[in-house]
């Protein structure tokens, strides 16, 4: 049973800063792309910044030069540092695995970021 597993969510100020990271059981980490996805109150789920196992990176116009998303292939674990934090970052964020051949994907069950003063 692969497990994909968020930490580092909370409550925090506009302006400020949290690092969430996503622990994972997958076998073969290194050929998978990590995402970081995000969503909020009857919102639909979006995209926030994926890493390929070569370390390219993708990121949300939203989000671009205040996260960034690395992993760690030695602890099968992928983080993402967000600064300067918004009201609208507020949302549930989930950890994604996925691999293309064959096609997979997995999904971790989320950690809340709450960014209000």
């Amino acid at each position: 049973q692969v497990q994909l597993v968020e930490s580092g969510g909370g409550l925090v100020q506009p302006g400020g800063s949290l690092r969430l990271s996503c622990a994972t059981s997958v076998s073969s980490f290194n050929v998978y792309v990590m995402g970081w996805y995000r969503q909020a109150p009857g919102k639909q789920r979006e995209l926030v910044a994926t890493i390929t196992s070569g370390g390219r990176t993708n990121y949300a116009d939203s989000v671009k030069g205040r996260f960034t998303i690395s992993r760690d292939n030695a602890k099968n674990t992928v983080y993402l540092q967000m600064n300067s934090l918004k009201p609208e970052d507020t949302s549930i964020y989930y950890c994604n695995a996925q691999r293309s051949s064959p096609f997979v994907s997995y999904w971790g069950k989320g950690t809340l970021v709450t960014v209000s003063s």
